[in-house]
């Protein structure tokens, strides 16, 4: 195959400076965690970079370079203008590994691409997962498991030798499928994801059944990388309206973080049990999972996490109906999350801002039936919530346009919803849907104003 022709970026080289790739690597993932992104750098992204092999880079990292840099363009970091190095055409998928070397089963390599693919641009999810497995020693295993090459369903179980080591490259791979999910949900949602992403979670759970490892760090990391994973599937499914098979999920992790006694995985499989017992009904357990998460969380050293897991144990006794509990509870999950940050917080919350304490909170008080309460949070959690979070922007509308048809404001909810469906072209979420379907019901009544009837009319025939 023809050579690129890379030209090598010396800009960014000279900005790395005496650091190596993987220190300057590293300097990058924790720009990411400052403004909420997800980026699975290394020095083989560096190195590419560098090389001249990425010209462009996706927006996730445009957002994190600018951040390392402020002032700067791409220009200035010696990346190439967007609109030179993408064709309308080109097939696009999120940051692929380097290639693996041709065998005699697979197609030859594939020549570097122009530009760092970008997560808003993924048309095919099932190859973006395929690729985040192929980066580890495990690529048969991973295929087999994805049902690759146009092989059954029946055919993803592999049999592995009962001493297969498994070290650092399978762990990673575990590892970046979860960041991948995470970010591929923050941009589109669960929809479209959930039963490809099953697949490696399979995979991850091979590699836990059958390997065995060199040292008892490896292990631990492949224990919490599964079982982040699994929590990971199980929110796809809770998203796409999937009850059952989330719970199987979720159960699963909890089960992987008892046996590694992982507290941090604990309290995360808790966290979403919780939450997902508050959609299903089931309010006295949603309580029980919350108050279960704060015990494991007690020893992490993350005021943030147990914010959340309050937040969680008051949506219960909102649906209970207990509101003094449900206040109480609100109120130590906002002294929590005034004491800011911490090391001790996990790196799955990036989402937990103050955007995202609103928006909890206004479900509480709408499950509550305070309507105008419900709807002043609502309104703070649109404003403050981060235009990257894609879904998000669509969850908080649908949540706020429910909120303000049920307190009587039907032309203001009329008008959150159509920005709603406006985002609902780029998210696939059952659960946004159904909260906007609800509050189409709420607002039926009122269609002869013209702006609700607008709205009804456009809900109506959207797919």
């Amino acid at each position: 195959m023809a050579s690129t022709g890379a030209v090598p970026n010396l800009a960014f080289r000279q900005l790395r400076g005496r650091r190596s790739a993987g220190e300057f690597a590293a300097a990058v993932r924790r720009a990411a965690r400052e403004i909420g992104e997800q980026v699975a750098c290394d020095a083989r992204y560096i190195g590419r970079v560098e090389s001249g092999e990425i010209r462009c880079p996706n927006y996730a990292y445009e957002r994190v370079f600018l951040h390392m840099f402020p002032g700067s363009s791409l220009t200035d970091l010696g990346f190439s203008a967007r609109e030179s190095v993408r064709g309308r055409g080109a097939r696009v998928v999120s940051e692929p590994p380097p290639p693996c070397p041709p065998t005699a089963t697979s197609p030859a390599a594939p020549s570097p691409r122009d530009t760092d693919p970008d997560p808003d641009d993924i048309p095919e999810e099932s190859d973006v997962l395929r690729r985040v497995f192929m980066t580890s020693g495990t690529a048969t295993v991973a295929a087999a498991s994805l049902g690759l090459g146009g092989a059954p369903a029946s055919a993803a179980r592999v049999s592995l030798p009962t001493q297969r080591r498994v070290g650092e490259a399978e762990v990673i791979a575990v590892e970046k499928a979860v960041r991948q999910i995470r970010l591929l949900d923050d941009r589109h949602g669960a929809d479209g994801l959930y039963r490809r992403a099953a697949q490696p979670l399979r995979a991850a759970y091979e590699l836990l059944d059958a390997g065995s490892t060199a040292r008892r760090t490896t292990s631990d990391r492949l224990h919490a990388g599964a079982g982040e994973l699994a929590i990971s599937v199980g929110w796809l499914a809770h998203d796409s309206g999937r009850f059952d098979d989330a719970r199987s999920h979720y159960a699963e992790a909890l089960a992987t973080a008892r046996l590694a006694g992982d507290a941090g995985l604990e309290a995360h499989a808790f966290c979403n049990t919780s939450f997902l017992a508050r959609d299903a009904g089931r309010p006295r357990e949603a309580v029980r999972a919350a108050e279960a998460g704060q015990r494991a969380a007690r020893t992490l050293g993350s005021p943030r996490l147990l914010a959340l897991l309050a937040l969680r144990e008051a949506g219960g006794r909102a649906g209970l109906g207990d509101r003094t509990g449900c206040d109480r509870a609100i109120g130590r999950a906002r002294a929590a999350f005034d004491r800011g940050p911490a090391s001790g917080d996990p790196e799955w919350m990036s989402f937990f801002r103050e955007a995202e304490l609103e928006l909890l909170e206004a479900q509480c008080w709408s499950a509550l039936g305070d309507w105008s309460r419900a709807a002043r949070h609502g309104r703070r959690a649109v404003v403050l919530q981060d235009a990257h979070f894609t879904r998000n922007l669509a969850l908080y509308r649908a949540q706020l346009t429910g909120d303000l048809a049920r307190a009587g404001r039907a032309d203001e909810a009329a008008a959150t919803g159509h920005q709603v469906l406006d985002l609902l072209t780029r998210v696939q979420s059952s659960r946004i849907r159904g909260m906007l379907a609800g509050a189409a019901r709420v607002l039926g009544p009122r269609a002869g104003a013209p702006e609700v009837s607008s709205f009804l009319t456009r809900h109506a025939s959207s797919p």
